[in-house]
């Protein structure tokens, strides 16, 4: 720490600003959330808890997140292991269209460990596709199954 920068110090010390999930419906059995804020392990893990929340409450048969967070992507570990905090919550039961509009990253990695865990969730690079996935996805959209990678 000595002789570092001002400007590094400042940044060392300044908490990252907080996550903002606003939620709403979608469709008639869907919840919508967008999500802003920058992003960060603890700020995504706190929306994903929220969600968890509203969908103990709400029991909406599909979600679409809309996630506007900017910063640095989550690592694959770190989105193995936000996938395992959120394993046996109830989000199996909900159908989970993940929309980056800042581009997937490593985010395809929350996908697959997501599909693992037993959850239907899908990532997008756009709102367009992830609604329309949720709307008309069919058999030949769901992903593979990964039955074997849970035994």
């Amino acid at each position: 720490m000595f002789g570092a920068p001002i400007s590094e110090l400042r940044a060392m010390a300044t908490p990252n600003p907080p996550v903002h999930a606003e939620f709403s419906r979608f469709g008639s059995q869907g919840m919508q959330v967008r999500v802003t804020g920058t992003r960060s392990l603890e700020g995504t893990i706190g929306y994903w808890t929220q969600i968890v929340e509203h969908v103990a409450r709400d029991h909406p048969r599909c979600l679409l997140v809309i996630d506007e967070l900017v910063g640095t992507e989550l690592t694959p570990a770190q989105w193995h292991d936000l996938v395992e905090t959120m394993s046996g919550k109830g989000l199996e039961q909900v159908r989970i269209a993940h929309a980056k509009v800042h581009g997937l990253d490593h985010v395809d990695y929350c996908e697959l460990y997501a599909n693992i865990a037993g959850f239907d969730a899908r990532a997008f690079n756009s709102q367009g596709d992830a609604e329309r996935w949720l709307r008309y996805g069919d058999a030949d959209t769901r992903p593979a199954s990964f039955e074997w990678a849970r035994r």
